[in-house]
């Protein structure tokens, strides 16, 4: 077990309070299916090839998200504190990933397996409702770097990031900001440069 700063029960009225509200009865339910899980810095938390089975709650650390094109790694999506994450494809199909999730410090999450989840969302229109919402944030994430990749200049695809997410830019190394952003390190560091020159 690892030595966690948060309780399955902090972390359960967490995510009651982000994603529907539950009585005493259903924050028991869903503390009852959290496993926590503790990655060292540079540790894969699921790799190409596995199947996903949970969705990952983090507590604490910083998590890549990426995958394998013409031999180059491409940065999906990164999660810091109190963040979702996971492989969608591979968690409702059940089948390999072709994504590779690992944690970039020592990183401390509590995941929900899918199909225990699914059991207790069965009787509990709260707990559902928690699994639909946190199903559609992923979503819609997914769709808004689509679309800023798709429609916006490369800096202000840097300062959206800056204002969406400032400790991903402080934390994360460059080389997977800008795999993350489609663009070079090179074009990152000019685009870094004139960002605070026009601050």
């Amino acid at each position: 077990m690892p030595n966690l700063s948060l309780t399955p029960r902090d972390v359960a009225r967490e995510l009651a309070r982000r994603y529907s509200t539950m009585t005493h009865e259903e924050l028991d339910i869903l503390e009852s299916v959290l496993v926590p899980m503790k990655f060292a810095k540079n540790e894969k938390i699921l790799g190409e090839g596995e199947t996903c089975e949970y969705i990952y709650w983090v507590v604490k650390g910083l998590v890549r998200q990426y995958y394998f094109k013409n031999g180059k790694e491409l940065t999906e999506y990164m999660a810091t504190e109190n963040t979702i994450v996971m492989s969608i494809e591979s968690l409702f199909k059940e089948k390999p990933s072709s994504q590779i999730i690992h944690a970039l410090e020592p990183t401390i999450v509590y995941a929900m397996p899918k199909k225990e989840l699914e059991a207790v969302a069965m009787r509990s229109v709260n707990i559902q409702i928690l699994y639909r919402k946190i199903l559609e944030e992923s979503l819609i994430i997914s769709q808004q770097h689509a679309d800023m990749l798709r429609f916006e200049s490369a800096q202000d695809r840097y300062q959206k990031l800056v204002k969406s997410s400032p400790q991903l830019v402080l934390r994360a190394p460059l080389v997977y900001i800008a795999s993350y952003l489609q663009m070079t390190p090179e074009t990152l560091s000019r685009v870094r440069t004139a960002v605070l020159l026009n601050s």
